[in-house]
């Protein structure tokens, strides 16, 4: 598999993934930091989004697999792709607690940009991020991306309002950090 790092592998989602994205979408602690909204889902709504992004000809979503035990451990998506202006957005949400902060996150992410970049040969890719999830942010910059703006006081969680940072990272800034 040409997407796969020692630890991990990407492979296409399919609707037999269903049932598992269902879990992670409903699990507050893991949405708590990627979803605007906190609200729980439905299976029905689920099966309905997860056919829409695999419909999709704007978007690929893929799950993260560790390979010792081939387990699924999160999802990651190229979303709103624009091939004309070759530039995409991406989202990651590794929805087994038990593999937050060992590296999982930023071993996902260097193969989906690989995949935008060597593959699909997009120019751009960007991203959001919510102002209080410092362990993202930071990741986000080790692998290059940069704050390219900030939608102020955009989101309410636990009483107070929180930024949403806007950041991206381009094809031959990618390709100079990973020389």
């Amino acid at each position: 598999m040409l997407f796969e790092s020692t630890r991990m592998k990407l492979r296409k989602m399919t609707n037999e993934d269903t049932e598992l994205y269902h879990k992670w979408r409903n699990d507050i602690e893991v949405i708590r930091s990627t979803y605007l909204s906190l609200d729980m889902y439905h299976m029905d709504e689920t099966k309905e989004f997860v056919n829409r992004i695999l419909e999709s000809h704007t978007g690929k979503s893929y799950i993260m697999v560790e390979k010792e035990n081939e387990t699924p451990i999160g999802i990651i998506s190229l979303v709103n792709i624009d091939y004309k202006n070759r530039n995409a957005e991406c989202i990651i949400d590794i929805g087994e607690k038990e593999y937050w902060g060992k590296g999982y996150g930023s071993e996902g992410l260097k193969l989906l940009l690989d995949l935008a970049f060597y593959e699909i040969n997009l120019h751009r890719v960007a991203l959001k991020v919510f102002s209080f999830n410092d362990r993202a942010i930071r990741l986000y910059k080790k692998i290059g991306f940069q704050e390219e703006g900030i939608s102020r006081q955009s989101l309410f969680r636990n009483g107070k309002w929180h930024d949403i940072i806007h950041m991206g990272i381009l094809q031959d800034e990618y390709f100079e950090q990973n020389q």
